[in-house]
Order: structure tokens, then sequence, then C-alpha cells
């Protein structure tokens, strides 16, 4: 691998401006190369951080060491697998796929080839930041609500692959347990898929992990609640409040670190880091993204029965 990376960055929305800056700014890491359908969108991103305007993924492939996928979901598993066969390492924003079995060809493909695959959850980073993936004990329940104003954003996925995602996430982060059951009741909106969806699941041994999360919302609002036996942590993300009765040490100020203030940095680093060896596995590796598509689709499958 090259002392300096080539990065490249397929997508040029607006998460892939937010990633290729991540590549023009990082140490030991370049932004090389923008990829997009539409070249006055790829040219503008790669011109603003310093790389270069692609439309054919042979020759993008050809200008990069290490690749970002930002595209809409629909497209990361065709895309991350051709990125795989050309020997690349990939950092894919979240849902890893579509499709558990897609998300499973990108990462057997990956395994066979050595390469490191890395899902953008990048709400992973805060939680870390918090101190909550350090309790030595099992949660019993789990509340989490995340509610905002339509947006053009993620259009081709439902909320429960936009934004549920995250909390899936963590559930299955904070707890050894499977889950074993999926409810929920929703409400299709403008994009045609599930724009409002509430969700309980229940993990063997007893833990509940409610969920509720909305692009049709007037306002936005993001809190948590997490109930362990010793105690429970009470959070409002956007007041900033933050409560905590365990008997566990957490950071209230973690929204102060520089992990938290820049997640996505955070998470890219880690991803560069494991390419590098410098660190064992990314933030999120293509199992655990798998693991979370998996009980989001498990999700989506109860509002449809619901």
């Amino acid at each position: 691998m090259a002392e300096s990376l080539r990065g490249g960055v397929i997508g040029a929305g607006v998460f892939g401006g937010y990633h290729a800056r991540q590549y023009a700014r990082l140490p030991g890491v370049t932004l090389s190369a923008v990829l997009d359908p539409h070249p006055e969108r790829a040219a503008k991103v790669a011109m603003e951080s310093g790389g270069r305007a692609f439309h054919e993924m042979e020759a993008f492939l050809e200008a990069v060491d290490v690749v970002t996928i930002a595209s809409p979901a629909t497209f990361h598993a065709e895309q991350a697998l051709a990125v795989i066969a050309a020997g690349k390492p990939v950092y894919i924003e979240k849902p890893i796929a579509i499709s558990v079995a897609d998300g499973e060809k990108i990462r057997q493909a990956a395994a066979r080839k050595g390469l490191v695959v890395a899902c953008g959850h990048q709400e992973r980073v805060r939680f870390q930041a918090m101190g909550l993936l350090d309790v030595p004990e099992q949660p019993v329940l789990l509340e989490a609500l995340r509610h905002g104003p339509p947006s053009d954003r993620s259009q081709d996925v439902s909320a429960v692959l936009d934004l549920m995602v995250h909390d899936l996430d963590l559930a299955l982060t904070l707890s050894t347990a499977d889950p074993v059951t999926a409810e929920g009741e929703g409400r299709i909106g403008a994009s045609g898929s599930w724009d409002m969806a509430r969700a309980e699941v229940s993990f063997e041994g007893g833990f509940t992990a409610l969920f509720d999360v909305s692009r049709m919302a007037q306002a936005r609002q993001r809190t948590m609640r997490v109930v362990f036996p010793s105690g429970e942590v009470e959070i409002d993300f956007l007041a900033g409040t933050f409560r905590n009765t365990t008997p566990f040490t957490l950071n209230a100020d973690f929204e102060d670190t520089p992990a938290a203030k820049d997640p996505l940095g955070a998470s890219v680093e880690g991803f560069l880091a494991a390419v590098r060896g410098e660190a064992p596995r990314p933030v999120v590796t293509a199992e655990e993204a798998i693991r979370a598509l998996d009980l989001a689709l498990a999700v989506e499958q109860a509002l449809e029965q619901g």
C-alpha cells in the first residue's frame, strides 16, 4: 500500500462531499477522485477538495487506493463488489446493502482478498465517546427516538434503513443476546416507503428495545434512554441534557470530545488505520453492519405485516 493513500469517493451528493473533504484533510491520504454519473456534480465535489472527476468506474478505480461509497443505498452492493474485485479496501455508508444476501457477498468477497470493509454507522463513535459501550452490564430496556422534518436525502430507502438502523446497531452492540421477535407499525409517506415507524424488538434474556423514527415530523427530536439493572442513562441530544443513575462513570460532556464533534472523521480515520494495519478493525465491520441490516429488514417485515 502506498505511503500516502489516494482516496476515492463514489457519489457526489451531500455525503459524498463530506467524505471527499475528510480525505482531503486527514494526514496520510489525499482526495484523488470522485465518481458520479453526473459529470458536473463529480467535478464540483472533486475540485473543491483537489481531486479529479470521473464518470467511468474502471478509470476511477485506477486512480485510487481506498474508496468510500456514498451513493444511494440501492447501488451499494454493486459498487462495493466492483471496488473489491479491483483489490481496493472500501468504506460503505450505511446501510451496507439493501439485502442480507448482498451484504454477505460483500463480506465474503473482501475476506477472500484480505481487504478491509467498513460501514458508516458513525453514531457508534458518539456512544464510544460517551463510554456507554463499556458498561459491564446487560441492558434491560432501550428507548430511542429520532424525529426530523422531510428531507430529499436517502429517499431510496425507508426511515428504518435511514434512521432506525443507527439505534438498531446500538441495541445489538449493547447486548450480547440475539433478537428473537420484532413488531412494528408505521406510515408510508411521500417517499413511497415507511417514513414513520415504531418498533419493539425483544431479545433473548428479556432485553426489550423500543424504536421510534420519523421523516415526517415538524421539528427535530433525538432522545435515548437505556435501563440497566443498576440504574439508567437518559439523554436528550438536542437539549444537551444527560442523566446517569448507574454506578458507572460516563462522560456527560461527550459531545465536546474531538470524536463526537466529528464522528464521520473519526470513523474514516478508523477505516484508514485498519487499512494501514495500525488498528485491528474499523469502527464498524461488515459483519456488524450486516447484523444491523438483518434486524432492520425484520422490522420492515413487521411493518408490512402490521
